[in-house]
């Protein structure tokens, strides 16, 4: 097997976004009365696209129109605070730095929507190293639908089953799973080692130097 081509997710994968992510929900369910959460509670409300972040953060039995309006406080509130504290995780610009240079072509496919998406990897990790950017966008279904990492392989030049797609959850694996590509799980991230496994991972890296190593060693086999 030779890989061509690496696909990531960026919360929990790539950046620490957690604490933004957290004080962001927190202020926009304050201003609708709301108490707030640690910020480690918000491991598993993220991951399934930002209006299921807001349904799992406010209480239970919450009104749509309520929701709605909560959503649009944490836009507004977010689009101006998400690089506070938001950081790369340990050895990622290494990483990427490294796989550049073993001609790895590189993306990203987050639920995250399209806009940050974009300014965070921007701003965060620098947009040099991906020639795809995916976040949320209309008409494309979330994860663990796979369109968008078919779509990127598709732009990037690859078949699916020259990608790895690296993430954090386990409707990552599944939408990577779906794609065919190789699943890859980050036990650095946001949610635990099982969720990953019964996502269908195929491989769990502890550091992502070992993605690194693990590429090196299928694409230059003696």
């Amino acid at each position: 097997m030779i890989f061509k081509a690496a696909i990531f997710d960026l919360d929990g994968t790539l950046i620490d976004s957690l604490e933004d992510l957290a004080d962001s929900a927190n202020a926009a369910l304050a201003k609708h009365g709301f108490g707030s959460h640690p910020a480690i509670a918000y491991k598993k409300f993220v991951g399934n696209g930002v209006r299921q972040l807001i349904k799992r953060a406010a209480p239970a039995g919450t009104a749509e129109e309520e929701i709605d309006s909560i959503l649009a406080d944490y836009r507004e509130i977010y689009n101006k605070n998400y690089v506070n504290k938001t950081r790369p995780y340990a050895r990622i610009p290494e990483m990427l730095a490294m796989l550049e240079k073993l001609g790895i072509k590189m993306a990203v496919c987050s639920n995250k929507p399209h806009e940050p998406t974009a300014e965070i990897v921007e701003k965060v990790l620098g947009s040099g190293y991906f020639q795809v950017v995916f976040g949320e966008r209309e008409g494309i279904p979330r994860k663990p639908d796979p369109a968008a990492l078919a779509e990127a392989a598709a732009v990037m030049g690859v078949e699916p089953s020259e990608a790895i797609y690296l993430g954090d959850s386990g409707g990552d694996m599944v939408a990577a799973v779906r794609a065919g590509m190789y699943a890859a799980g980050a036990l650095w991230g946001f949610r635990e080692r099982e969720e990953l496994e019964a996502g269908g991972s195929q491989v769990l890296f502890e550091d992502p130097l070992q993605m690194v190593e693990f590429i090196r060693l299928h694409n230059f086999k003696e």
